[in-house]
């Protein structure tokens, strides 16, 4: 009887810490709204209010092997809105990141665990981004903390510029801080060719749309592609992308990435603490660990007897 009970510890040990997945892949979305998700986000009819409609497509589904890290820096599994609890100021929808991570672990078998990072936040321009202000220092904090639990940093996904597009300017100065951008977040994150895959503006808040498309095309860093969100549906504010738009933009960054040359090749900060457990994991750790000590003692009594 002791025997049997043992075995069945031992089961339910070893579920309880396969259950415990964490990222090996991991991806930071950044930007702005389009990046956060709007997909989805109407007003209501009733209240005159935004809401998020709540429809999210087969592509963006949760998957058990799709993480996001939380505002509370814990991996969590990933669902719409990505970004709820990041852009928190905001009414979030749906966004390219499910979309992408789906199709990512759809056409590339090597891909583990997708560990997204979310760190967008709406109606933000370029020098809110830029380097020792808040938004720049949270990624760079957000990104190293998802690194500690194991997992390899794959790619940035970048979506913003409409804000900019407000003041003509301005938009004289966009190229030359996007490229800072990206460059010293590669020096700050020990990975001086980090994959960036930018979008093109779809949309902007002002008249230098054109301006800020032009800029965007300028970049020309290595390991920096562009995938064009020009032509994609927009919501009635002719300025967020529609649901179906966002799931058909996390596509094209899927594919976007996927052409980019030894995306395997290892990131110079991959961490090896491979096996980081939460509290409540730990205790599972410890309940399989003890498991095996009593088993192996059982056999040994066994062997005495017998």
């Amino acid at each position: 009887m002791l025997f049997f009970f043992l075995f069945l510890l031992l089961g339910e040990a070893i579920d309880l810490v396969k259950s415990q997945q964490l990222p090996t892949d991991i991806f930071i979305l950044a930007g702005q709204s389009n990046m956060a998700g709007r997909g989805g986000v109407v007003i209501n009819p009733y209240t005159g209010n935004l809401t998020w409609d709540g429809i999210v497509p087969p592509e963006s589904q949760p998957n058990p092997s799709i993480l996001r890290l939380s505002a509370q820096l814990n991996w969590v599994l990933a669902q719409e809105p990505l970004h709820a609890d990041i852009d928190y100021n905001k009414i979030n929808g749906v966004g390219p990141g499910m979309a992408f991570a789906n199709a990512i672990l759809k056409k590339e078998p090597r891909i583990g665990a997708v560990g997204l990072v979310p760190c967008a936040i709406g109606g933000t321009n370029i020098s809110q981004w830029g380097k020792g202000g808040f938004l720049y220092e949270e990624l760079v904090r957000r990104t190293k903390e998802a690194l500690k639990s194991g997992g390899v940093v794959r790619a940035m996904l970048w979506y913003q510029g409409e804000s900019d597009t407000k003041d003509g300017e301005e938009t004289e100065f966009y190229e030359e801080r996007l490229t800072n951008f990206f460059t010293e977040i590669r020096a700050d994150l020990n990975h001086p060719l980090l994959r960036i895959i930018h979008v093109g503006l779809a949309s902007g808040e002002g008249p230098f749309i054109e301006e800020i498309r032009e800029a965007q095309l300028g970049i020309k860093l290595q390991n920096v592609a562009n995938v064009d969100a020009r032509g994609l549906q927009l919501e009635a504010d002719r300025l967020h992308l529609t649901t179906a738009a966002q799931v058909h933009l996390g596509q094209l960054l899927a594919d976007a990435l996927l052409h980019f040359p030894s995306i395997f090749i290892p990131n110079p900060i991959q961490t090896t603490n491979v096996f980081c457990l939460s509290n409540t994991s730990s205790y599972h750790y410890f309940l399989f660990l003890i498991s095996i000590y009593l088993l192996s003692l059982l056999l040994f009594f066994f062997k005495k007897v017998f």
